[in-house]
């Protein structure tokens, strides 16, 4: 398939020279506009590991196709759909990404009426769809795959916004039925939690994280993605407050912390520090060291996974 944007110039064709050279090639001609190069079809090279020889007479080295969008990731770069050029190339077009999305500058995001819609229905947040997103979906399957909750279970979701995380719940085989509670501060994000969960044993109440709402009651499971690090969140105050206030005996927490910010659409990975470049992974990782300290003093099991969300799940059975 055609690229739907010409590259600034006439495409390289690569056959075996070093990753460095084709790297440096591409950005030094990034500021031009998009750019094509030819490289080795990374079919011809199934089950080879990166720099195997392979095609004819082993002329060509083989890099698969992850490996060209981690390069174009690092280059903050979106990856144009691979079209063939004959029986042994392919060319590949990187062009630039567009700035980051509004809401990660700290102000009010695009389309937001006010602070507390700055992830509402209205605004640019609302476009997002994580379970659409390969990289957010399996491992968040994977990580409630890990928690066995028992029938009749409450949930309670932070940071809620319109429930997209608590779908995936009736997407689990033998899962058992569950009720949701779920709290935010954009009005307009919860009408949408409860147009999409009606049920009348699933509550969603608008709300700062900062003073939950009185006679919540405890709960089986505790939720939150990309919340808890949220400017004016007091979460290590919030986290002490779930377990010793909000947890039963036997319970769990399911806790996302970014590790990605979007660019023109496109999710690009790392934390970056506000008023810094480059990603900085230290925060999360300070974070994350706190929390798992403290849940395994209060007897939880701790594993951590997912990519462009770390995802923290914490076990804790009764008695333990």
């Amino acid at each position: 398939m055609s690229s739907p944007t010409a590259p600034s110039s006439p495409s390289r064709r690569f056959h075996a020279e070093p990753l460095i050279d084709i790297h440096r090639h591409v950005s030094e001609r990034l500021a031009e506009g998009p750019v094509t190069i030819e490289v080795p079809d990374p079919d011809l090279g199934r089950g080879c590991y990166p720099g195997e020889r392979v095609g004819p007479g082993g002329a060509l080295l083989h890099r698969p196709l992850r490996g060209w969008c981690d390069l174009a990731e690092g280059l903050a770069c979106r990856l144009l759909t691979p079209r063939s050029v004959d029986a042994t190339h392919v060319a590949l077009t990187f062009e630039r990404l567009g700035p980051e999305a509004s809401w990660h500058a700290g102000g009010e995001a695009e389309g937001a009426t006010s602070r507390e819609e700055r992830y509402g229905a209205t605004s640019a947040f609302a476009r997002v769809r994580k379970l659409e997103d390969a990289g957010f979906l399996l491992p968040w399957l994977d990580a409630l795959g890990r928690i066995r909750l028992p029938e009749s279970a409450r949930v309670l979701d932070l940071g809620v916004n319109r429930g997209d995380e608590l779908a995936a719940f009736s997407w689990l085989e033998g899962a058992p039925e569950v009720s949701f509670v779920g709290v935010d501060h954009s009005a307009s994000a919860i009408e949408e939690a409860r147009a999409r969960f009606p049920d009348a044993r699933h509550r969603f109440h608008v709300a700062d994280l900062n003073a939950l709402p009185e006679g919540l009651g405890r709960f089986h499971l505790v939720v939150s993605v990309g919340t808890l690090q949220s400017p004016g969140v007091d979460d290590h105050a919030l986290l002490r407050k779930l377990v010793q206030e909000h947890l039963e005996p036997s319970s769990a927490l399911l806790l996302g912390f970014p590790n990605s910010r979007f660019r023109d659409g496109e999710v690009v990975y790392g934390a970056r520090v506000r008023n810094l470049r480059e990603p900085d992974l230290s925060l999360v990782v300070k974070d994350l060291s706190f929390y798992r300290r403290y849940l395994h003093q209060h007897g939880f099991r701790t594993f951590l996974g997912g990519k462009y969300d770390l995802l923290l799940t914490a076990v804790r059975e009764a008695g333990g």
